[in-house]
């Protein structure tokens, strides 16, 4: 979950990502940040993420997007 931390930093370092659980419900993120965040998930642990869990849940929070993430890689 690091690497995903250090990710999200690189797109947008102003978020506190490690307590924040709100990241699409209190707008710290817009679309292009998500898209962003697709593409970097995709290069850095070769998952596709479907556009079926394009969803606010799972972008919420650094957590939510983790396991995410994991399932992909299952």
């Amino acid at each position: 979950m690091e690497r995903l931390i250090e990710l999200l930093m690189e797109i947008k370092e102003d978020i506190d990502y490690e307590n924040e659980t709100a990241l699409i419900d209190d707008e710290l993120l817009d679309s292009f940040d998500i898209l962003q965040i697709i593409s970097a998930i995709d290069d850095e642990f070769d998952v596709a993420i479907p556009a079926a869990m394009i969803i606010p849940q799972n972008f919420n929070s650094v957590e939510a997007l983790w396991n995410m993430v994991q399932e992909l890689m299952e």
